[in-house]
């Protein structure tokens, strides 16, 4: 069967199963109805809200899409200096090692207060979170490339320089590529955190108004709309790694 007709289909049956629900719930009354909103009732949230929508969605992208710019340029940047250069490696590593395990919203309160309430804490903090899987994927791919090729470019006189962006640059992009996705989720995850704590606009601010509110339907509304946009961000980059990454072979999978 078509793996993306599964892939659909088992939306659909989610939809459908809250249908179900909803319309069972609302009979027999097993958990209060305003606790969980049918999907008619978030389509209405999202009728309610559709002149603010566009704005919130464009500001949130802005932000993300900041903070995460400047995440994957140094991520990869940074990965590629310590992963090809022990010196780099001896010097950097260490301190990004003490760092990543703190959890970045721990960072928020103090970027708040070093940089205010305005939009460069919320994308400085996007990306300080996004850096890290970045960083540490671009790493691992460049660190350890295939040592026989490397060996062969050398014996065949290329420079370091070249045999890295001939070799360990090619061959680290699937890992470079896992990390810009995960970057990418991670910034979503902070901005919406940030958006909650510290914002008057945004796609996190609006759920948090719901909350204020305790309008549930939009909250889930809001949930959705994340889930999407991110979901369509993700398949772009998708495209974009297969696209890039022609030659890179595909597991075949059992068809049955």
């Amino acid at each position: 069967m078509n793996s993306r007709l599964i892939r659909y289909g088992s939306i659909t049956g989610a939809v459908v199963l809250w249908f179900a629900f909803g319309f069972v719930n609302a009979e027999l009354k097993l958990i209060n109805p305003v606790m969980i909103p049918t999907p008619k009732e978030v389509v209405l949230a999202f009728w309610d809200l559709r002149h603010v929508i566009p704005s919130d969605i464009a500001i949130s992208l802005l932000r993300a899409g900041e903070g995460f710019a400047i995440a994957a340029v140094l991520g990869v940047l940074i990965g590629c200096l310590t992963g090809s250069s022990r010196l780099a490696r001896d010097i950097i590593d260490p301190i990004l090692e003490l760092l990543r395990p703190i959890p970045p919203l721990a960072f928020l309160p103090m970027f708040i207060i070093w940089f205010g309430l305005g939009e460069l804490s919320k994308v400085l903090m996007i990306a300080f979170s996004a850096f890290f899987v970045i960083y540490v994927n671009t790493y691992q791919g460049v660190r350890y490339a295939d040592p026989l090729l490397m060996r062969a470019a050398q014996s065949l006189g290329a420079s370091p320089q070249r045999a890295f962006f001939t070799i360990s640059l090619p061959s680290a992009m699937p890992e470079i590529f896992t990390g810009l996705r995960l970057g990418m989720g991670m910034s979503f995850f902070v901005l919406v955190a940030a958006e909650l704590l510290a914002a008057d606009s945004g796609m996190g601010f609006r759920i948090q108004e719901a909350r204020w509110q305790f309008r549930i339907d939009r909250m889930i509304y809001g949930a959705v709309q994340i889930g999407v946009i991110g979901y369509i961000l993700f398949a772009l980059l998708h495209m974009l790694e297969n696209r890039l990454l022609a030659w890179k072979p595909k597991r075949e999978m059992d068809s049955n």
